[in-house]
């Protein structure tokens, strides 16, 4: 029987997966910001993980390689997965396809993970009935939201392919955390996928030399106080603070009821540009919330 503080224990690491969902998905804005500044998608993801990786070398630095080369081969899969190109593919989807298609195809992301966990953990993970309706229900309350009572999508198939792409890479960082998280303490993990995150970025630059000016002096005088504010958000809450807090609760909670928290990205959103951008709340984001939270409380039952 679970003790009464162990179960204030998982509350408080479920609502710790709420508060980086909900910084995540208020990202948009600062993002959309340095775009229109003249930031391209690829220099905006280097800097935010420069900042994040330098900040968290200072706090940690006692340990610099894993124990095993397989070990570091695995980092080296987070940093490729969970940085470079999970964000390369999903900035590059919103090129091609509209936002809502985008959403939601990404925030599917929880369904493909338990899809893989079941592939490649299916001796140590049972999923019951209720887990599987449970994500489910909370899928389809994601769709909701994001269509908002508006059933139209617009087919593109790059774009699509794109997004389908960065929810994949997602799913597989998600995945590849398990075993890491077994091994390696949150700070060490965190700060190999910013550093592979890094080195993987490099040959995007090799092929897209009009993107190369953020390693010249030029990058100096290209920011402003509100640009340099809207970066270090980025940088410091969305990147370090988030992936530390994230990847602790993967550890604490498991990677599949961990993940079920994207579904709740799309309402964070809304909240969001509900507070900032006065867009209303409707009925259709009210049913699609509860069908979200009822989804991720199906899913939390029992999973090992």
């Amino acid at each position: 029987m679970i003790s009464e503080s162990a179960g204030n224990s998982m509350l408080g690491y479920h609502f710790v997966a709420f508060l980086v969902v909900a910084i995540w998905g208020s990202t948009f804005v600062f993002t959309k910001m340095l775009l229109q500044a003249g930031l391209s998608p690829a220099q905006i993801f280097t800097l935010r993980f420069a900042i994040a990786y330098v900040l968290l070398l200072a706090v940690y630095h006692r340990k610099w390689l894993a124990d095993v080369w397989q070990d570091e081969v695995l980092m080296a899969a987070l940093g490729l997965t969970g940085g470079t190109l999970y964000f390369l593919t999903e900035n590059a989807a919103m090129l091609y396809t509209t936002a809502t298609n985008t959403s939601l195809i990404v925030c599917s992301c929880p369904l493909f993970a338990m899809l893989l966990f079941a592939l490649f953990f299916r001796q140590n993970m049972r999923f019951t009935r209720i887990q599987v309706f449970g994500s489910f229900v909370a899928c389809m309350g994601m769709v909701v939201v994001v269509l908002n009572g508006h059933f139209v999508l617009h087919l593109s198939p790059l774009g699509d392919m794109l997004a389908f792409g960065a929810c994949l890479c997602w799913a597989v960082y998600s995945l590849l955390m398990k075993p890491a998280a077994y091994r390696y303490n949150t700070f060490f993990i965190t700060r190999k996928v910013f550093f592979y995150g890094l080195m993987t970025i490099i040959p995007y630059y090799i092929f897209v030399p009009s993107d190369r000016w953020i390693f010249t002096s030029e990058v100096l005088t290209f920011f402003t106080p509100s640009i340099l504010f809207n970066l270090l958000f980025l940088a410091v809450v969305a990147s370090m603070l988030c992936f530390l807090l994230w990847n602790l609760v993967i550890r604490k909670l498991g990677p599949v009821v961990a993940t079920n928290w994207v579904y709740f990205n799309p309402i964070t959103t809304i909240i969001f540009a509900a507070w900032l951008l006065h867009e209303p709340i409707t009925p259709w984001f009210l049913l699609g919330t509860v069908l979200i939270l009822l989804g991720m409380y199906l899913c939390d039952r029992h999973i090992a």
